[in-house]
């Protein structure tokens, strides 16, 4: 099996943090299957404090830290920097979350595709967009 780099979005690492159910179970399986197979995790400082900030806010800061740190020893976190937010302004995707989100995965360099379920925010990426049930389902 070829090496795969993988670009998670906020929303599943949210999913799997928060166990939003029925989108809990294609997020654990990303997670889980990083750990035996030659997929390769990276997400953003944003995503990161996203999470943490929703996890905290709905259930509470022990766990959200709990669950923040597991995530990080999941992950290469890769951060955004002025640059970063002023090409995300002026790209031609709408939201500033999701050109962040591409830029940051263009800046790693070497993925493969972003795991998302926002396919429309992301429309115009350059890498290609799967949904997390479709990475599961197809690697």
């Amino acid at each position: 099996m070829a090496e795969n780099n993988l670009f998670i979005d906020t929303n599943v690492i949210i999913d799997l943090l928060a166990d939003r159910l029925p989108f809990s179970n294609a997020a654990f399986e990303i997670f889980h299957k990083s750990n035996r197979s030659r997929w390769n995790l990276y997400t953003s400082s944003n995503s990161i404090i996203t999470s943490f900030y929703i996890i905290e806010k709905n259930v509470n800061s022990k766990l959200a830290n709990k669950a923040i740190r597991t995530i990080l020893n999941r992950v290469t976190v890769q951060d955004l920097n002025k640059l970063d937010l002023l090409n995300a302004l002026n790209s031609s995707t709408a939201d500033l979350e999701d050109a962040a989100q591409i830029g940051c995965a263009k800046k790693i360099g070497k993925i493969n595709f972003i795991v998302t379920r926002d396919r429309k925010g992301f429309e115009r990426s350059q890498i290609e967009i799967i949904s997390p049930d479709e990475l599961v389902n197809t690697q």
